[in-house]
């Protein structure tokens, strides 16, 4: 058995450790406090590290131009998108489909064919099909016209807006420049514009 002395050594031993580990948990939260002595505030880390202002999202940021997408255009590529639209859009003109041909369809007035239910607000958002209304139209179909019941979901690139405008463009054997929307037209100049692709319903 332990004798009474060497019990106090071992007592006097642990409560010394104890003691140890206190004083250095004391000190580490008070080395890494914003402010000494008042554990449980509510304050930031002991130090910042700067990293600089943050950019705003799209500062400085400009999408693509049409006019040099335009500029560059393969017009085979549009041809193998649009096979994404040849379900309901004709390239005849005159051809019957659920929408409207497209045949010159490039600065052609919007609800020009004759036949067709056309959907949503088209004539509010642009007088005429030039390439800026109809690359706004093929990035977002459904947002583009108020009420329009069109069901292809649109074109994420833009570089393929570009390619099948300039192909169907080119269907008549001319190629016209890029036309900026009116300086009235507010509408095709905020947000994602709609085309004669619009659905009939």
């Amino acid at each position: 058995m332990l004798d009474t002395l060497t019990m106090t050594k071992l007592t006097g031993a642990l409560c010394g450790s104890l003691l140890v580990f206190l004083l250095g948990n004391w000190a580490a939260e008070e080395i890494y406090s914003m402010d000494k002595g008042h554990h449980g505030d509510d304050h930031g880390p002991a130090y910042v590290i700067d990293i600089g202002q943050p950019e705003e999202a799209g500062e400085g940021e400009e999408g693509p131009v049409l006019a040099d997408l335009y500029a560059a255009a393969d017009i085979g590529s549009g041809e193998r998108v649009f096979g994404k639209c040849k379900a309901c859009h004709g390239l005849e003109n005159g051809a019957k489909g659920t929408g409207p041909h497209l045949f010159e369809i490039v600065g052609r007035p919007v609800e020009a064919v004759d036949g067709i239910g056309y959907s949503g607000e088209l004539a509010e958002a642009t007088d005429a099909w030039h390439q800026e209304a109809l690359f706004a139209f093929l990035e977002s179909p459904k947002t583009y016209a108020k009420g329009t019941t069109m069901s292809f979901n649109g074109l994420s690139k833009p570089k393929d807006r570009a390619n099948v405008i300039a192909y169907l463009d080119s269907l008549d054997g001319t190629m016209t420049e890029v036309e900026a929307p009116a300086a009235d037209d507010a509408s095709l100049q905020q947000g994602p514009s709609e085309t004669e692709f619009a659905s009939a319903e």
